[in-house]
């Protein structure tokens, strides 16, 4: 294996390790602050909010771990391989099925809105987290070097699982 694909297959596994990581920190850190909730209401309006991002960020973990198989082998190939088809067409579903989820969230977050202004700009948040994570792997790249942020977000590159999705067809 090339030590190009190697870097590759490195940085990915570091990247769905690092988001499978995020789903078991958010979800630890949710169960943890919920005893701190003094209402059902906010336990559940915490609960919505967190269910969209943890289906995103789950998604997007398994997306980089998966790549791996298709970028980071040459397999005789001059370039990487392309992700499966059916796989692919998960993928759409799920662009599809997220936005729905991402909603039904926020009407859960607004029918049990928490009455303390802490627990609500926290779940608040993290209702919000779960759509820029949406738009980042779906819709627009936002996640760069945070030197670079600002420079590069504005220049609206497709989000490399979309790219993967189209050469999948």
């Amino acid at each position: 294996m090339s030590d190009r694909f190697s870097r590759i297959r490195k940085q990915y596994l570091s990247l769905g390790l690092g988001e499978l990581a995020a789903v078991a920190v958010f979800a630890a850190a949710a169960f943890a602050w919920q005893e701190q909730l003094t209402s059902a209401g906010a336990v559940a309006a915490l609960r919505f909010a967190l269910v969209p991002l943890e289906f995103v960020l789950l998604q997007a973990g398994v997306y980089w771990l998966l790549a791996r198989s298709w970028h980071g082998s040459d397999q005789g190939r001059s370039a990487p391989g392309r992700m499966p088809f059916m796989m692919a067409r998960m993928f759409r579903g799920l662009k599809f099925i997220n936005p729905i989820i991402l909603l039904a969230g926020l009407i859960g977050v607004v029918a049990n809105f928490p009455a303390t202004p802490l627990a609500a700009v926290i779940v608040i948040l993290i209702w919000a987290f779960g759509v820029a994570e949406y738009i980042n792997y779906f819709v627009v790249r936002l996640s760069y070097p945070w030197t670079q942020w600002a420079s590069e977000v504005g220049r609206r590159r497709t989000p490399r699982l979309v790219k993967d999705m189209h050469a999948a067809r």
